[in-house]
């Protein structure tokens, strides 16, 4: 009788925080471990910037990545993606995907891991919790695509779960669930859902600049299936685009705006 041999699952984890030292934000511990990677490219003003990888080349069910940040007192942290994340159909299990994120006081931290692509039957859990001192700033962009459209490909069955939690000084400010499971395509349909959209994303801006922020945010969105609200030191917006493509058009001079006009990192060019 031959024995059954158990599928290779890919597990990460990786580890950063970052400390200010003559006027620039300076790393101040790093791990990786396993398919999760870390390369910091040079930068040009005070802040850094932090690309992960995942050398697996995407996930599927039983896989595993851990990602922990921490931006020490009045440094700014950019975090971004070296490329769209793919999740592939799932034979078994879940993928998991969990970050957490620390913000000291007087630092920023810019969260922008460019899109996540979930294939047809792909399963997909993945976590963000935020921790922010009373007077750090956060900007914090997820983007999903239901299959690549160019490509002929569509999400059909599946299981998406994304569970956000963000806290002020211990105290809950922002918590959302997103919950697609089983026939997918079907649900995404419906009016009430995406309306047929192939795409959406959720933008994040915590700090004292989110009401003066909203207008611009609105006129940015222009004529996109998309909407922006502001209430206490947060501004949240929802865009949806029938692909990809689209979708990348309307969030990157969004998240721009978001970042006091900043340009997204290179990795991120059209």
């Amino acid at each position: 009788m031959q024995a059954s041999i158990a599928p290779q699952r890919a597990r990460g984890a990786g580890r950063l925080s970052t400390k200010a030292r003559d006027g620039r934000t300076r790393l101040d511990t790093f791990y990786q471990e396993g398919c999760a990677k870390i390369r910091l490219p040079e930068t040009f003003d005070a802040g850094m910037e932090a690309v992960l990888i995942n050398t697996s080349g995407g996930l599927t069910g039983g896989d595993v990545v851990d990602w922990s940040f921490e931006a020490g007192e009045a440094t700014q942290l950019t975090l971004t993606t070296q490329a769209c994340e793919k999740i592939y159909k799932a034979a078994a299990g879940t993928a998991s995907v969990g970050t957490r994120i620390m913000v000291g006081a007087g630092a920023r931290v810019d969260w922008l891991p460019q899109e996540t692509i979930l294939f047809d039957r792909a399963s997909l859990t993945r976590t963000l919790t935020v921790d922010l001192a009373p007077d750090a700033e956060f900007v914090g962009v997820e983007a999903v695509i239901l299959g690549r459209r160019a490509m002929g490909e569509t999400m059909a069955n599946g299981l998406f779960r994304d569970r956000w939690r963000i806290r002020r000084a211990g105290r809950l400010i922002h918590a959302e669930e997103a919950l697609l499971s089983g026939a997918i395509a079907d649900q995404v349909s419906q009016p009430a859902v995406l309306g047929g959209a192939g795409a959406f994303a959720t933008l994040l801006y915590c700090g004292g600049r989110a009401e003066a922020m909203l207008a611009g945010t609105r006129a940015l969105l222009g004529e996109a299936l998309a909407g922006a609200s502001h209430w206490q030191d947060k501004l949240v917006a929802r865009v949806t685009a029938a692909d990809g493509f689209a979708l990348r058009k309307t969030l990157i001079p969004v998240i721009s705006h978001l970042r006091n006009g900043a340009s997204l990192p290179k990795v991120w060019t059209l």
